[in-house]
């Protein structure tokens, strides 16, 4: 488990629209937001990236950059961005199971043909510019995620306050 104040894993990954992601280069304002998804075929994960899509202009504009992630394929990833309207947000692609692992991810193993052999279940974190966790919600299965409109409070607060990083203990 990463623990809040601590320094989380280095994260690279391919991006759907070219190029690569890297955190250690995310220069964020305020903080990094990885929201890694199960893939493709989860039509959750589809609704609560659409969520993101819609409310993306507001994190930025609170000086939050955000990626999605997932286990997916170039080609499943490009598909997720097009079919899924996600046109503003940055989708990467290519996460390793062993990646996944060290972020603290649950995997799954493929139960229907339309899944993956092996995928990340979702997590979302956020990291403060100097690399480390500020808050983390690690799920097993694929609902129970953060609604990016409560979030999005939540981090106005955070930010309008100070509020320090909690769960270190």
């Amino acid at each position: 488990m990463i623990k809040p104040r601590t320094k989380v894993p280095t994260l690279e990954v391919a991006l759907v629209d070219g190029g690569s992601w890297n955190l250690a280069d995310a220069n964020a304002e305020f903080m990094t937001m990885l929201v890694f998804y199960r893939g493709h075929h989860c039509p959750v994960c589809k609704k609560s990236l659409q969520q993101l899509q819609a409310t993306l202009a507001d994190f930025t504009g609170l000086g939050i950059k955000a990626v999605a992630i997932s286990t997916n394929t170039q080609e499943l990833a490009e598909k997720t961005k097009q079919e899924w309207s996600l046109p503003d947000v940055a989708v990467g692609y290519g996460l390793t199971i062993e990646k996944a692992r060290e972020w603290g991810l649950f995997v799954s193993k493929a139960i229907s043909d339309s899944e993956p052999a092996e995928f990340s279940e979702p997590g979302l974190f956020l990291v403060q510019p100097d690399g480390t966790l500020y808050a983390a919600s690690i799920q097993t299965m694929p609902f129970t995620r953060p609604d990016f409109e409560d979030l999005l409070g939540g981090l106005k607060f955070v930010k309008t306050k100070n509020y320090p990083a909690r769960g270190e203990a």
